[in-house]
């Protein structure tokens, strides 16, 4: 599903600059999976309604091959995009899924779920981006959902030297394969040619970052190399990002979603708002509640 368009004249009269660069932290999960976690818990109430952002990227199976076995999660939603590598999704509410390059797996933990994510191969790479996104309060405790996003589902807008695939929200025109009503998700992964510049209109109340993920670009003067997230200055009035890609090109997520503004209890996998919701999601897992 490609969208292609004349090429494209600057348009944002208040682009936003750059509040800060993020190092990401080399951590593991799952059965030992060596990843890297971009959006940390203490980032969790600026860059709201986003809880979480792991990056993962490996040629030795090694770092990845135990995967993720059977855990739970409530409380949110879960999006996983494979850039390479195959996945393997399976859950308590009878859902089976296969991850391939250019998938998108998009669940919502809603009340309870226990799934497995386990790679089904042996070798090469795995690659991709796991993205907590939070519900707000009423919706906690919905029934759980899961659809599995086939690579020629996610549509495709082609400018000037970029490739923008809209995996949720809506950009130049082309919606994305997702929509969310609260917290309004923009999900774009940008394929930069050397020097080409990619604008994206945003609301101004959105919190949004940038994650570099090849080679190098710029927002506005401030350079944001490979693995490094620009958390997206708050600026009122402003319109938008403008980015630029540098002279070897760049690959790279862009996130913005409208913020919840409400309370966030986290304890591992299940986020809720409260402690007391918390206490109660702990004693449901472990009377086998969530399965």
């Amino acid at each position: 599903m490609d969208h292609e368009t004349a090429p494209a004249t600057p348009s944002l009269a208040r682009p936003r600059p750059v509040e800060r660069l993020v190092q990401g932290q080399d951590t593991s999960d799952g059965a030992g999976v060596k990843l890297t976690r971009v959006l940390t818990q203490n980032l969790q109430r600026r860059l709201d309604p986003f809880l979480m952002l792991d990056a993962f990227g490996t040629d030795n199976p090694g770092d990845y091959i135990g995967g993720f076995p059977d855990h739970p999660h409530r409380g949110f939603e879960t999006v996983t995009y494979m850039l390479a590598g195959r996945m393997r999704h399976r859950d308590s509410a009878g859902n089976v899924g296969l991850l391939t390059p250019g998938a998108v797996q998009w669940m919502t933990a809603g009340r309870g779920v226990i799934h497995s994510e386990m790679p089904e191969q042996q070798d090469g790479r795995m690659e991709g981006f796991q993205l907590w996104l939070n519900l707000p309060a009423r919706q906690k405790m919905t029934d759980p959902w899961y659809r599995d996003i086939r690579p020629d589902e996610v549509p495709v807008w082609r400018g000037e030297g970029v490739a923008a695939r809209v995996i949720a929200g809506r950009s130049h025109g082309v919606d994305g394969a997702m929509q969310r009503e609260h917290t309004e998700p923009l999900y774009l992964d940008l394929e930069l040619a050397p020097g080409a510049v990619f604008e994206q209109p945003l609301a101004d109340s959105h919190n949004a970052f940038v994650y570099v993920y090849r080679g190098e670009l710029a927002v506005g003067p401030q350079p944001v190399p490979a693995r490094r997230m620009a958390i997206l200055a708050n600026l009122p009035g402003s319109d938008g990002v403008r980015l630029a890609a540098a002279p070897a090109g760049a690959r790279a997520i862009l996130v913005a979603g409208r913020p919840l503004g409400e309370p966030i209890a986290q304890y591992g996998p299940f986020v809720m708002n409260t402690h007391g919701e918390i206490v109660q999601a702990v004693d449901d897992f472990r009377a086998g509640r969530l399965a």
